[in-house]
């Protein structure tokens, strides 16, 4: 089975990341969190916010982003609002990595510049008022659209009905 890898880079709030991981654990993507975070990994909030997902998760730790980049390689893709083409317009290879920036500041400039081919965005209103997506629902976007691309490997494509039938 291919691997989708999530990194988040410098996290700050603890909600988005406890939903992140969530989706993480439910859909089998590796998690990767880059700090500095703006919170402490055991923060109440973050628990809460994966619930009992936690055990399931695969995640790493990195200090900075160059120490990701010193233990990592791969195809990486940077979400960003300032990327030209829609996250929709690539076809992600197997074994594929999702940077996803800070909520306040999202990726840092020189990252998207130096790889601009790499650069995606979700497309949205052309509002300055709507500046971009909450980072737990781009990260769901984005896992499902790959996810979609590889014919949602070893997921269950239909439910189990409970009490009822179809």
């Amino acid at each position: 089975m291919p691997t989708l890898n999530i990194v988040l880079v410098e996290p700050e709030i603890p909600q988005n990341t406890g939903n992140i991981a969530r989706t993480c654990a439910a859909t089998g993507s590796r998690l990767h969190l880059v700090g500095p975070m703006g919170f402490a990994i055991d923060d109440k909030k973050l628990k809460r916010a994966g619930l009992d997902y936690w055990p399931l998760l695969d995640i790493s730790y990195y200090e900075s982003l160059p120490d990701f980049f010193s233990r990592n390689t791969g195809n990486f893709f940077f979400f960003s609002t300032k990327a030209p083409k829609a996250h929709t317009a690539v076809s992600y290879p197997p074994d594929c990595w999702l940077f996803f920036g800070k909520e306040t500041a999202g990726l840092p400039e020189e990252l998207l510049q130096k790889n601009p081919e790499r650069c995606v965005r979700i497309p949205m209103i052309d509002n300055p008022h709507a500046r971009s997506l909450n980072l737990s629902n781009s990260v769901a976007v984005g896992v499902y659209e790959v996810l979609r691309q590889w014919d949602y490997p070893e997921m269950l494509l239909k439910g189990t009905p409970r009490g009822f039938s179809w």
